[in-house]
């Protein structure tokens, strides 16, 4: 008979099972973007096994898994006769999440009180939310990337210079559970919790590179910076292809909602201003903060984290997301890649294939859509693959090749977003449309023919992206008096 229980190990959450008779060769938990190990005990008439509910990536701090669903995987080994069946658990709260097992499924949520999360629990907090409560402004800043699933792009590379020349400014990030990693000194609140919802009301400044979620209401005193999360090639908002008034409706009222749009380039900053209708109100023409790690980093540390070996030929593929699917796309394979190219293989997704999604495997290939800093992985490098992904814009700053793969070209650019430009007359690489013509140009394109073309795309889309952009945002942010030195 096997038993389970869900409890908190030094500090952490874990799986315990348990069960009679020889030991299994192995328990693991596997999930679409994590797996652990568990520890087993007992050689003898009973065995046990202690399976973490948490996980340390990339080299990163050990956290509580991603929300999502884990199978529960018991191999018997030699020990034939073992029972591999698991009991069911309610769900438990235990540290840093929820969790419960139910058919072999130990199922993770974020550790938020499920009264705060729907019915008449959520409309209370959120109606207290928005009367402002009595709590004075902090001298705090409210960041969230991406909605809550990663703590990076321009929101991590403000948090990093504020933290330098204004540390005594409170910094809290939004977070969609305590997977995400946030930064030093940081503090980490679960969207929809009450800690959420209070550090989103009381702090002076909001740093956020999307949409507001939820409910909004900016109390008197609150300012909203909009950094956004890429310089435009493909159609936004309102100029998406076709007239949708909800739409419409929905991006006015959320452009009215920032007080400042930061973009990269003049080109950005007409096109965002225009798309958002974001008219006759600050933008800031800074450069892209994120993109200041180019300037300086060698992306060693980077490789070693990944595991890379020294001297390794390394190409990122990093397609953006598409509106009528969930995962990234399939026009790679990327182990075949690995083998025409002699090069490791970097998969990444878009944020919006993150949670959807599950890691990629192969030979000389590795998955990483959930690692937390785009700017470290275009760092690390050698080339990068994308479509119309506005990482394009960000890796002209490394002068390093490009190759744009681009399958759906017609469809993408006639029926489903529209571009600004024409990315066949401006491209800085090898455009191509299938794998098979990427592995080619690869192979045979000298990349100093496109040296024209590099140089006046960096003119045109990163002007201003010297390695000091999060420098002179910050300085901004200082000297308007939207928080103080501390």
């Amino acid at each position: 008979m096997t038993e389970a229980r869900l409890y908190d190990d030094a500090g952490m959450p874990a799986l315990e099972i348990s069960g009679e008779g020889p030991r299994p060769a192995s328990v693991v938990l596997e999930g679409a973007r994590a797996r652990t190990h568990g520890r087993l005990h007992g050689r003898g008439r009973t065995w046990r096994a202690v399976v973490p509910l948490h996980a340390a990536r990339w080299g990163g701090a050990d956290l509580p898994l991603p929300s999502g669903r884990y199978r529960l995987r018991i191999d018997a080994g030699e020990a034939t006769d073992a029972d591999a069946s698991t009991p069911t658990l309610a769900e438990t709260a235990l540290s840093g999440l929820r969790a419960a097992l139910s058919d072999g499924v130990v199922t993770v949520a974020p550790p938020v009180d499920p009264v705060y999360l729907a019915g008449e629990g959520r409309a209370a907090i959120e109606r207290r939310y928005a009367m402002g409560g009595r709590e004075p402004l902090e001298n705090a800043v409210f960041f969230e990337s991406f909605y809550g699933r990663t703590a990076g792009c321009n929101p991590l590379a403000i948090d990093r210079e504020l933290a330098r020349v204004a540390p005594g400014v409170t910094r809290y990030w939004s977070v969609v559970d305590l997977s995400v990693e946030v930064p030093e000194g940081a503090i980490a609140v679960v969207e929809g919790s009450p800690e959420w919802w209070r550090a989103r009301g009381v702090s002076r400044l909001l740093v956020v590179n999307d949409w507001l979620r939820r409910r909004f209401v900016r109390r008197r005193g609150q300012r909203v910076l909009q950094t956004w999360h890429g310089t435009p090639l493909k159609r936004l908002a309102l100029h998406r292809p076709g007239f949708d008034p909800r739409r419409a409706i929905a991006v006015v009222r959320e452009s009215r909602r920032w007080n400042i749009l930061l973009a990269q380039s003049p080109y950005a900053a007409r096109v965002l201003s225009k798309a958002y209708v974001f008219l006759r109100r600050p933008i800031w023409v800074e450069g892209y903060p994120r993109d200041d790690a180019l300037q300086n980093d060698d992306g060693l540390e980077t490789r070693r984290r990944l595991g890379i070996r020294p001297g390794e030929r390394v190409l990122l593929y990093a397609p953006t997301w598409r509106d009528d699917r969930e995962r990234i796309v399939d026009f790679v394979d990327p182990s075949a890649l690995a083998r025409a190219t002699d090069a490791v293989v970097l998969m990444r997704g878009h944020t919006r294939t993150l949670q959807p999604g599950a890691d990629l495997d192969g030979p000389r290939v590795i998955d990483v859509t959930g690692y937390p800093d785009t700017s470290r992985l275009l760092a690390a490098a050698d080339a990068l693959i994308t479509d119309y992904s506005s990482v394009m814009f960000d890796f002209a700053i490394t002068g390093k090749p490009m190759y744009f793969l681009v399958p759906d070209l017609e469809r993408y650019r006639g029926e489903m977003r529209g571009f600004y430009f024409d990315l066949l007359d401006l491209a800085p690489g090898p455009v191509v449309r299938s794998q098979d013509d990427l592995e080619r140009a690869l192979a045979d394109v000298d990349p100093s023919i496109f040296a024209e073309r590099y140089s006046r795309w960096r003119q045109l889309f990163a002007p201003r992206d010297d390695g000091r952009a999060a420098e002179r945002v910050v300085a901004r942010i200082l000297d308007q008096g939207f928080v103080e030195r501390g």
